[in-house]
């Protein structure tokens, strides 16, 4: 059990007193961002890069949705320490977007509005009450802030 609250809580913070969905998007995104540039100094292709990000996107979705289902033996439904679904969101968020710590950290922001405000569907996937929804609620939240950050980088390139 302890290796799945280990991930569930995103290497444990979930289980900051303050903000841990932020906490975590937090790691998510430096995870990110450190991959991303190991990537580009090893001279990966753009296409190898965009391969090994989608493969590891949906690893650690799998994982994070078997972590999940573990630890709600034990905690709450989509307990807040269950910062997982956050790192895998903001993960999407960023997801093939040019390697500028400006446009990753809009894409922080973004994901966070997205997640908190819960626009569109995002609200009634959340609300249902499986181990898929506790994840898929944020995937959807990800795929939207990159889609606003792909239509703002490529319509806007001036102002980030």
């Amino acid at each position: 059990m302890k290796i799945y609250k280990y991930i569930a809580t995103g290497l444990g913070t979930g289980y900051s007193p303050i903000a841990p969905g932020t906490v975590g998007s937090i790691l998510g995104l430096i995870i990110t961002f450190l991959v991303s540039l190991i990537f580009n100094n090893l001279n990966f292709s753009q296409s190898l890069i965009l391969t090994l990000n989608s493969v590891a996107i949906i690893f650690v979705m799998l994982i994070g949705v078997l972590s999940i289902n573990k630890v709600h033996k034990v905690w709450i439904h989509d307990s807040p320490k269950i910062v997982i679904d956050e790192i895998v969101g903001v993960w999407i968020a960023v997801f093939a977007i040019p390697f500028k710590w400006q446009y990753y950290f809009c894409g922080l922001v973004l994901f966070r509005f997205f997640d908190i405000v819960k626009p569109l569907f995002i609200k009634r996937i959340d609300r249902m009450k499986g181990d898929w929804s506790v994840m898929l609620d944020d995937v959807l939240a990800g795929i939207y802030a990159n889609i606003l950050l792909q239509i703002l980088i490529y319509s806007f390139p001036n102002i980030l």
